[in-house]
């Protein structure tokens, strides 16, 4: 690590959080004569890629700089008065709960940018049907990409609300001009359950700041209830907690995501997994579990109920897809997948234990680095082959990956065995210790309870490695037929891409307490009632 002064590290902070936006309204002006290149659709789509590297150089200097002998500290502070009548301040600060997120954010929509570039460079080889303008795409992109890290960064209520709003119309446009089939649907319903839920957790944000006398976040975490009654903490967490629930999504308030991301473009879905999932989950520990600890204890119960239900229902219809003759779109397995796997970070969050909350926090980093190289990999096969039903893929085409292209194929079962949670890959660790922290909740929650939805939990992972396994079967194994037309391997700029999610699968999976170095401290402190 290296010794950075906290003066630079705010302004590195502050500079995550705006330079996209800046980056945005550049992106929409015109590209200046020296620097348009071949075409201004390569200068905008260069301009995406040197803005989210430079976002992402920044963020890596706040890692290297930061404290990591006192991870649960705030650090990097900003703390501004904004709104002087209700205490609303722009108050900034990271610690070892949000850095991974700010990290994973960074990385992968700079994966998402770069990928971007060259994949219009690439249809510009092989010409394919017109796009949007990529002016309006760079923009949204930085644009979500702002309002994610302003999420992960902002230590008050209402800036939080307002970030986490940000991201809903970029996303909802990338869904709407660049998405596939059904795009208009799956982006009207996406808007309408995240607003729906949105609505509902504002004014549960407004009534803990409005009776607690601040939306101060560290303020309230180290106040930790004591300034609120019961009642205010129960009716607060109920309505938080369904915005919250909705974006993580929890079931029964998923059916937005599936058609989500099956209409959405490549990057559209790996952002939407990646990072706009965890805007969810981390609300839940950032807030609701040391702010209305009463209140969250209340609901805990119910929400490792409905974690776990989303845990067999997601890889029931994940089966339900791979089955030969469903016509099961891949995409939209991978969106039920996600269901179930987020049901495990819920479940870590409803123990009210470090070890289920740093289970909660790692599975979190680990869907977002192994989702995100699915959705890559599914976008080039689609690429490819011009579909992603798995029938099509499967028997029908011939496409039997290992024999025709094997980096691809052999990228496919790494991502899957990462997914299903294999030791020794990111995927294991976080699940795991979810199920630990089921096993040995809180003293105040029922054991037997918990007993039986760690139980359950358990029989979904044996339902997760059932449909990913059958998911390898049929897309990468089989003889290849021999009028199959030629299938492209890995790419270049697709290797560049996908390399980094493989090699952070791997380090995470082989080292975890790089990453639970950072968060357990925090979680400590922040279960104990406190940031400091």
């Amino acid at each position: 690590m290296i010794d950075i002064n906290e003066s630079v590290m705010q302004f590195l902070l502050a500079l995550v959080v705006v330079g996209p936006l800046l980056g945005a309204a550049a992106a929409l002006l015109p590209a200046p004569p020296g620097l348009k290149g071949k075409s201004p659709e390569q200068a905008v789509l260069r301009h995406g890629v040197t803005v989210t590297g430079a976002v992402l150089a920044a963020v890596i200097v706040l890692a290297l700089g930061f404290d990591h002998d006192h991870p649960s500290k705030m650090q990097a502070g900003t703390d501004i008065s904004w709104i002087p009548a209700l205490d609303v301040r722009i108050h900034l600060g990271i610690d070892g709960i949000s850095l991974p997120l700010l990290v994973l954010t960074a990385l992968l929509t700079f994966l998402c940018a770069l990928y971007s570039y060259f994949e219009q460079r690439q249809e510009r080889l092989t010409p394919r049907a017109p796009r949007p303008s990529p002016k309006a795409f760079v923009a949204l992109l930085l644009v979500l990409e702002s309002g994610t890290l302003a999420t992960f960064a902002v230590l008050d209520l209402v800036l939080f609300f307002l970030a986490f709003e940000t991201v809903l119309i970029p996303m909802y446009f990338l869904i709407a001009r660049w998405g596939g089939e059904s795009r208009a649907a799956a982006a009207w319903k996406f808007i309408l359950f995240t607003l729906l839920g949105s609505v509902v957790m504002l004014l549960g944000l407004l009534l803990i700041g409005l009776n607690a006398g601040t939306f101060d976040m560290v303020a309230l975490a180290t106040d930790n209830g004591r300034s609120l009654t019961a009642s205010v903490q129960v009716v607060a967490v109920l309505a938080i907690g369904i915005g919250l629930a909705v974006k993580t999504p929890m079931w029964p308030l998923h059916s937005w995501l599936p058609d989500a991301h099956t209409a959405a473009p490549t990057v559209g879905s790996v952002l939407l997994a990646g990072v706009l999932l965890k805007m969810g989950t981390y609300g839940f520990v950032r807030i609701l579990l040391p702010v209305a600890p009463d209140g969250f204890h209340t609901f805990a119960p119910y929400l490792a109920a409905f974690a776990v239900v989303g845990i067999v229902y997601g890889s029931l219809a994940c089966l339900a897809l791979a089955r030969r003759g469903a016509r099961g779109d891949l995409k939209r397995l991978i969106a039920y997948s996600s269901v179930g796997h987020m049901g495990f970070v819920l479940l870590g969050i409803a123990t009210m234990t470090p070890t289920g909350v740093n289970g909660a926090l790692f599975a979190n980093v680990a869907h977002g680095l192994i989702t995100g190289l699915l959705f890559f990999l599914v976008g080039a096969l689609k690429d490819r082959t011009g579909t992603t039903d798995l029938d099509t893929l499967a028997e029908e085409s011939g496409h039997a990956l290992y024999g025709r292209a094997p980096r691809l194929g052999g990228l496919l079962a790494f991502a899957a065995v990462a997914s299903l949670g294999l030791p020794g890959l990111a995927g294991f660790w976080g699940e795991m210790l979810a199920l630990f922290g089921a096993f040995d909740p809180h003293d105040d929650l029922s054991r037997p309870a918990f007993l039986t939805f760690m139980a359950v939990a358990a029989f979904g992972t044996l339902l997760t490695a059932a449909y990913m396994l059958i998911v390898v079967r049929r897309v990468c194994m089989g003889a290849v037929p021999r009028e199959a037309p030629e299938l492209t391997d890995v790419r270049g700029y697709e290797f560049a891409a996908w390399t980094p999610l493989v090699a952070l699968t791997v380090v995470a999976g082989l080292w975890p307490r790089t990453l639970l170095g950072l968060t357990d401290p925090a979680v400590q402190q922040l279960l104990s009632g406190g940031t400091r």
